[in-house]
């Protein structure tokens, strides 16, 4: 009689076997996937129709792959949700829970904006865009306390701060040097920081 013993599967494992998503030795292929593809789609989108879309079929445009990029943000949160990437304590959550409503809320904005249903004079619109830029800066936080969790390693644990630096990075340099260099910085800081990053992501193993 032949007795073989299989070690249990590792969380992740079974997440991906569950899902159907990953293979078991990179459970975030997806998520990853999906991050690379949302900058990479944004910053093409950005580099042709520019910052401020002027006609109609380029705020769609935008819109679209804008809305590609916030997916993949979702993605990102749910990749540091899974990997404990802030903390194992209650406020880690709680942070990345805010911001995953923040992101939802600037999602909510950018479909008005590219169903045409945006309008500035209304209150409640003003709200919605503001979370635009709030989730961004959320982004940025959230990447300044991976590099001092320490729980990912390597160039992981700093690339999400280059990443998610994009926002203070590319307003900045708007107001410094102009539309040119700003439009050209926005589009080389998503191509350099969230693509690359969602590579680094899909490349996890743990």
């Amino acid at each position: 009689m032949t007795v073989s013993h299989s070690p249990a599967p590792a969380r992740s494992d079974v997440a991906a076997a569950a899902n159907g998503t990953a293979t078991p030795t990179r459970p975030y292929a997806v998520h990853g996937l999906v991050l690379t593809t949302g900058a990479l789609a944004w910053a093409a989108t950005m580099a042709v129709v520019g910052l401020d879309p002027q006609t109609r079929g380029a705020e769609l445009a935008f819109s679209l792959s804008s809305g590609l990029f916030q997916v993949g943000l979702l993605f990102l949160l749910r990749t540091l949700w899974r990997t404990r990437a802030l903390g194992v304590g209650r406020l880690a959550r709680a942070v990345l829970r805010v911001e995953a409503a923040a992101v939802l809320l600037a999602i909510c904005s950018t479909a008005g904006d590219g169903l045409g249903l945006t309008d500035m004079d209304q209150v409640g619109w003003l709200l919605l865009d503001a979370f635009w830029p709030l989730s961004m800066l959320g982004m940025f936080l959230i990447g300044i306390r991976i590099a001092i969790a320490g729980r990912w390693r390597g160039v992981t644990r700093f690339w999400p701060m280059v990443a998610e630096s994009w926002a203070v990075v590319t307003i900045p340099a708007l107001g410094i040097f102009g539309e040119t260099v700003g439009h050209a910085v926005a589009c080389l800081h998503l191509v350099v920081g969230y693509a690359v990053l969602g590579v680094l992501v899909a490349r996890k193993t743990d």
